[in-house]
């Protein structure tokens, strides 16, 4: 079985962002009335994801996609509360529906709430009600929700502390993602995600949240930003921070991606990472489109880069199934049931 742990529904149908559009347009001009969240028939949504995500994920040879809704339209910058409830739990339910429509190929993982230094209380709520109520499998984390301004405690930090009780309650992880970036100097795609799963990497080599935690799990996106090309670095600084191996984290609380969209990099993540430590994932219609002129193959089709890893059978076995179902109990305890 192939599963793909990292996918985003990229693709709604255009009257969700004009929700969107006008719950910020209320935001700064009180007066307008309460936006309603757009109406959708399930053949427009289903189109909107068969057409897309689905049809890719066929075509490559998947299984299994966990859907989250869109990384940068999450928005966590917008400051209000209320705001950042509806927008969640609408974009959540979407999720759900798609799940709904299509179960044997998509599995849920919810956005949280989160705003700019605000307490995590709606977030705690939102992941309860997504994996209680919904059957999702995990959460989307934001570590930056200023989008680019880094002024929120890292991850290690006690603010986090009540999320993280309510994820090992859950028993469920979170995939490390921040959403658009608000800082001219950080492009989104090219900068400020890649930024944040190295920085987020190197909170955890400093910090010693999983001696309080150890049932916490986390996976790092897009192979895991700069960390494997630097692992030497992140070794040394352990040994002159007076800290563990950072290998120790990959043991069983820190795992990576493959949403790397060039072969040396993905054969530089298997040899210096592991397959014991990666996920399969493409984050496929996301942030890189299109096909490589060099070799023809799209940038985001990653099997076909781990295909010419040379992995062997049972680290393709970890890599596209095993691992997934290790860090995500609740999708293999959902996989089992149907005998999967």
């Amino acid at each position: 079985m192939i599963i793909d742990c990292h996918g985003h529904y990229t693709t709604a149908p255009p009257q969700h962002q004009e929700f969107r559009d006008a719950q910020l347009a209320r935001l700064r001009d009180p007066a307008l009335p309460l936006p309603v969240p757009a109406a959708m028939s399930d053949d427009e949504i289903g189109e909107s994801v068969e057409n897309n995500q689905l049809r890719v994920l066929r075509q490559r040879g998947g299984d299994l996609m966990l859907f989250s809704p869109k990384a940068s339209g999450m928005e966590h910058h917008v400051p209000d509360p209320a705001t950042a409830r509806t927008w969640a739990r609408v974009n959540n339910d979407l999720v759900h529906r798609i799940v709904g429509l299509f179960p044997r190929h998509f599995a849920g993982v919810c956005q949280l709430p989160q705003t700019p230094g605000g307490p995590l209380d709606d977030s705690v709520a939102e992941l309860r009600r997504c994996v209680t109520e919904l059957g999702f499998v995990g959460c989307n984390l934001n570590p930056d929700p200023s989008g680019g301004r880094w002024d929120s405690p890292p991850l290690t930090d006690p603010y986090w502390f009540p999320l993280y009780e309510a994820m090992v309650e859950l028993d469920v992880p979170a995939m490390v993602h921040v959403s658009t970036s608000h800082n001219p100097n950080f492009h989104t795609l090219g900068a400020h995600y890649l930024n944040a799963d190295t920085s987020v990497f190197m909170q955890f080599v400093q910090g010693d949240l999983f001696a309080r935690f150890p049932a916490l799990r986390f996976v790092i996106p897009h192979g895991g930003g700069a960390v494997p090309y630097h692992w030497g670095r992140y070794r040394g600084l352990a040994v002159r921070l007076g800290r563990p191996d950072p290998a120790e984290l990959l043991a069983r609380n820190v795992f990576f991606d493959t949403c790397v969209y060039h072969q040396p990099g993905i054969d530089l993540l298997h040899q210096v990472i592991g397959a014991d430590s990666m996920l399969f994932a493409s984050e496929m219609l996301g942030a890189v489109r299109g096909v490589d002129p060099d070799t023809g193959i799209a940038w985001d089709d990653t099997k076909r880069y781990l295909d010419r890893t040379g992995l062997t059978e049972a680290q393709r076995r970890k890599v596209f199934e095993e691992n997934a179902r290790r860090v995500y109990p609740r999708l293999d305890a959902r996989l089992t049931a149907e005998g999967r």
